[in-house]
């Protein structure tokens, strides 16, 4: 079907402002066809099916819209934790201040340093999770960056994976606009745990695609920064294998507008996949979960747990599909999606969806939303817990489905005390 021509001229208006990146051998082809992917999809408008409740306007235009340096005052996130640390200013890789790109049984290589190469093991890979992931539903900001992102890591798995890698992204720029895109392949038995945190840059479009061998593992926490200007659309493409493990949290504090894809498919027996996200959001801020996850194979888990607290006008936005097709028997897929609003200026929006082409499953969605609840309230001031300590305690309670999904302890703890600290400065 032909694109409307508002939506061809909006997308080539865009293109025209871009430079493709100069790449040969198995990037450069990776390249020009995801340039063609996105002329033959147009970007993102407010009149697509999966944006009618986010408008992609500043995600799409020319130039990043400014965004006002922000000083957190505190230590960076994870900066107590053991790992592999990697830094990108402005989405620039910064060597100076990362450490040696050496883990035993990783490997991790620039993006920029072996796109020219004309035999790597991301051959086949980069782009190509994204392509599969343009279907049943369009993505064309993952293709926009497939076409486009200047920098990323590229991360092989060969075995257990020594420490955490930790990617920190720091904004120094007030129109930086970045684009970055990461690829991970995990090996039959291999494990990672990948974090991430920091805002990036004013504006931000960043691709992580992720391949899960049998029997592999792949755990992910980030924490999207706390910088309220910024703007970003990060997209996660996953595919796992026999009895894989894929794990993904994510922790927003403010921001005025945020979009978080994730598609997964599950093309072994017996895989695992949980996607959780915690977010809380004051005022001129919103967040959208967009999840899409499709069952190929049977006896596979999975799991979407999304929960947002908002106040002051915030907007928040889940949009979440579990797929079974036929061949996926004893499924088991949960879905829940709920909010906290803490006034009456406060909205959230969802979409929550089941599509089952098979008998011998069991799956579930439900989202709610609602107030804090009074007789909770008044039990824990009753006993003499102040107004906000007690605001506080039922928030945690209330976000604790979903920080849950992490599997580590230590970075869990970093979780909560990040709240808790946020929940403090905005609610005392």
């Amino acid at each position: 079907m032909a694109l409307p021509q508002q939506k061809v001229d909006a997308t080539e208006a865009r293109l025209s402002s871009m430079s493709l990146p100069s790449s040969k051998g198995w990037l450069g082809k990776a390249r020009e066809d995801a340039l063609s992917r996105v002329r033959l999809m147009g970007l993102p408008s407010r009149r697509d099916e999966y944006w009618k409740y986010t408008r992609p306007d500043t995600l799409v235009q020319a130039d990043a819209p400014k965004a006002a340096l922000f000083n957190i005052g505190e230590a960076p996130v994870f900066s107590g934790i053991d790992r592999l640390h990697l830094i990108f200013v402005d989405g620039v890789f910064d060597p100076e201040a990362s450490d040696d790109l050496e883990l035993s049984g990783v490997s991790v290589e620039l993006l920029s340093q072996v796109g020219d190469k004309d035999i790597h093991w991301a051959t086949g890979l980069y782009g190509s999770l994204e392509q599969d992931g343009q279907s049943p539903v369009q993505r064309p900001l993952a293709a926009l960056n497939s076409a486009y992102a200047t920098e990323g890591v590229l991360i092989h798995v060969t075995g257990a994976a020594a420490k955490p890698i930790n990617i920190s992204y720091l904004q120094r720029d007030e129109t930086s606009d970045a684009c970055l895109h990461h690829v991970i392949k995990l090996d039959e038995g291999a494990k990672l745990t990948l974090l991430e945190n920091g805002p990036a840059a004013a504006r931000l479009n960043k691709v992580l695609e992720v391949d899960i061998a049998d029997s592999a593992e792949f755990r992910h926490v980030r924490t999207q920064g706390r910088a309220h200007e910024r703007r970003a659309a990060t997209h996660i493409f996953g595919r796992l294998g026999e009895r894989s493990v894929f794990k993904s949290f994510t922790l927003t504090a403010n921001g005025v507008l945020t979009r978080n894809e994730c598609v997964l498919e599950l093309t072994g027996d017996s895989a695992v996949a949980h996607v959780a996200g915690a977010c809380v959001g004051d005022g001129d801020f919103h967040h959208d979960d967009t999840v899409f996850i499709t069952h190929d194979a049977v006896d596979c888990e999975s799991r979407q747990v999304f929960k947002k607290v908002l106040r002051n006008g915030a907007t928040g936005v889940f949009q979440g599909k579990i797929l079974v097709n036929q061949v996926a028997q004893k499924t088991d897929g949960y879905q829940i999606s709920q909010s906290l609003l803490l006034d009456g200026d406060s909205q959230f929006l969802a979409k929550p969806e089941l599509e089952i082409y098979a008998d011998d499953v069991v799956c579930s969605h439900g989202s709610t939303s609602g107030a804090i609840d009074e007789e909770s309230l008044f039990y824990l001031k009753s006993r003499g817990v102040p107004h906000a300590q007690a605001m506080n305690l039922l928030v945690l309670a209330f976000l604790a489905e979903a920080v849950a999904e992490i599997d580590e302890e230590e970075i869990a703890d970093e979780i909560i005390g990040r709240l808790t600290n946020w929940l403090e400065r905005r609610m005392s």
